[in-house]
């Protein structure tokens, strides 16, 4: 006949409740911090359209800016300008249209407030339609300084018929950025969301910027 076992020692029987409350706490501990809802993003800030939205759509508003129709752009520096369109949730905003405009390299627009003076070999305005994951990608020029402004793009996205966001977005590093009165406007983290910086890449210059939508 077997003996019996010797009782557990009071420091077994401690090991042993405090394992057993961990694996009764555990799914709940997990279970609650999966209930927790994931963190608001920040709206990206409106800005103003300004003057120089084309008065009406150009036949080739396509991605490409620097090829406008059957004509090549080769002045200034080539960018990719890619993000995505977001709600707060961070939820892809599906069907929503991403619309660009800026000036060419010698900082004139595409319109008769500008006296239509633009390289008619850049394209000066692009539209897409973000992808099932909310992203965009344009194919444009690094943006130039003008008379009074800094090196800016503008930016518009729309669903359907309704604007959800107007805004420019500038060049992170640009010397004219402090002299420029909009962007001066602008408080700390208003400035940080809409200057992105111009880097290398594979491919060329490189911008990223993500859309946030308030609504």
């Amino acid at each position: 006949m077997r003996p019996a076992s010797p009782p557990p020692s009071s420091s077994a029987l401690l090991r042993r409740r405090t394992v057993a409350a961990a694996l009764v706490a555990a799914p709940a501990l997990w279970l609650g911090l999966r209930a927790q809802p994931a963190a608001r993003l920040r709206a990206t800030p409106a800005q103003t359209e300004g003057p120089f939205y084309p008065l009406a759509l150009p036949q080739d508003s396509d991605h490409d800016l620097l090829r406008n129709g059957a004509l090549n752009y080769p002045e200034g520096q080539g960018a990719w300008l890619e993000g995505s369109v977001t709600d707060l949730a961070g939820k892809p905003v599906a069907g929503a249209q991403v619309e660009i405009w800026q000036c060419d390299h010698a900082g004139h627009y595409h319109h008769p407030g500008d006296g239509n003076r633009a390289d008619r070999r850049f394209q000066g305005f692009g539209r897409v339609t973000v992808d099932a994951e909310g992203r965009y990608r344009f194919r444009t020029l690094r943006p130039v300084a003008y008379a009074g402004r800094t090196p800016h793009i503008h930016l518009k996205v729309k669903l359907g018929q309704r604007e959800l966001l107007t805004t420019q977005l500038y060049v992170a590093g640009d010397p004219g950025n402090p002299r420029d009165f909009l962007w001066r406007s602008l408080d700390e983290a208003d400035r940080a969301a809409l200057t992105v910086p111009f880097a290398p890449g594979s491919d060329g210059l490189q911008a990223r910027f993500p859309i946030v939508l308030a609504a």
